[in-house]
């Protein structure tokens, strides 16, 4: 296998050449989309920084970009520290030339594996949360691993992760780390893609795309709907006065079969036209009371993806990833991916 190209090097037949600027430093070449030598292919983003959680994601992101005959490109967001350290020296108008420690891991985990699809590298300044959308605009995926170092530290855990979920303009897939996934081979043995559906609250797009990807794996899809139950009113407690009662819910729990049954309904009528576009995938209806975090996450454990969708919009940023995601991004078994509805979607077709 030929060595990665990268920014110091020239065009190369067998990878994505990287003129255009598609590795300038501070990553602006970005704004307007991906560079032209992707080719009518969109590709599928991996994001790096070295750590073992990144690496992992990088070996799945080339497995994805091979399913999807898409072209992949690897993108490096330096940390702080070397973006300041190479201003500092560049500022004394000499040339930074730091040793890239990445794109060694990075050719290393490419040569092992193998690809079949042509693979770019790009070392990228600026901030994480700006850049990478940047770089995924009009790509397939972005993909991330769950942890990481540097630009990528506590990933979920904190700011980053709730940004990147929120703002990328293409599906972003979270990979787990080794602790909380079995495997993440592709094929009929590797689990079945499961969709968490909200009937009138999933968009399009992420109905499409878990269909699109069941039909790529050859997998069952199923999809889940979680019906959150009332509370029986016997179980509530008596406000301490009169005043602070809370008349019982309705429904009553009572009519739990009912409402499981226009649930089925619903979902069903959701499921039809796409069932219909997509007829070699076999689809699983599940429709159960309870959490739709905890389902989804006991569920995660036999399958190869789980796809949540993001919501429409918001006013703060952050909150288009909802309550379910967050919890599947936290402790799902399997790689998370949050779908964005189409651009200007005000609600589902």
């Amino acid at each position: 296998m030929n060595d990665l190209p990268h920014e110091n090097d020239p065009p190369r037949a067998n990878g994505l050449p990287p003129e255009n600027g598609s590795s300038h430093r501070d990553g602006s070449s970005h704004r307007n989309g991906l560079p032209r030598e992707t080719g009518d292919r969109p590709p599928v983003v991996a994001a790096v920084d070295g750590s073992g959680h990144s690496l992992r994601a990088l070996s799945w992101a080339l497995g994805a970009a091979e399913a999807l005959g898409a072209p992949l490109v690897v993108a490096h967001v330096r940390s702080e520290a070397l973006q300041l350290g190479a201003a500092r020296i560049a500022s004394l108008g000499t040339e930074p030339e730091l040793p890239d420690t990445v794109l060694d891991a990075v050719r290393t985990v490419v040569e092992e594996r193998g690809h079949a699809v042509p693979v770019r590298y790009d070392s990228l300044d600026g901030a994480v949360t700006e850049v990478l959308p940047a770089v995924a605009r009009g790509a397939r995926l972005l993909v991330t691993g769950s942890r990481g170092h540097g630009g990528f530290a506590s990933l979920l855990l904190g700011s980053t992760g709730r940004s990147l979920a929120a703002r990328s303009p293409c599906p972003l897939v979270v990979v787990p780390h080794e602790a909380r996934t079995a495997s993440l081979d592709s094929g009929p043995g590797a689990g079945r893609v499961l969709l968490g559906l909200h009937p009138g609250e999933t968009p399009d797009e992420a109905v499409d795309f878990a269909f699109e990807t069941a039909g790529l794996r050859r997998v069952p899809l199923e999809a889940l709907t979680v019906l959150r139950l009332p509370p029986n009113p016997a179980a509530l407690v008596a406000a301490p006065s009169p005043a602070l009662q809370v008349p019982p819910p309705l429904p009553l729990a009572d009519d739990t079969e009912e409402l499981l049954a226009e649930a089925r309904r619903e979902q069903e009528a959701r499921l039809r036209p796409f069932a219909r576009r997509w007829p070699s995938v076999e689809l699983v209806r599940t429709v159960a009371p309870g959490d739709a975090g905890g389902l989804l996450v006991d569920a995660s454990g036999e399958a190869a993806l789980l796809v949540v969708g993001r919501h429409h919009r918001h006013r703060i940023a952050d909150l288009l990833v909802g309550s379910v995601a967050h919890a599947v991004l936290h402790h799902a078994a399997c790689p998370v991916a949050v779908v964005p509805p189409a651009p200007g979607a005000r609600g589902r077709a």
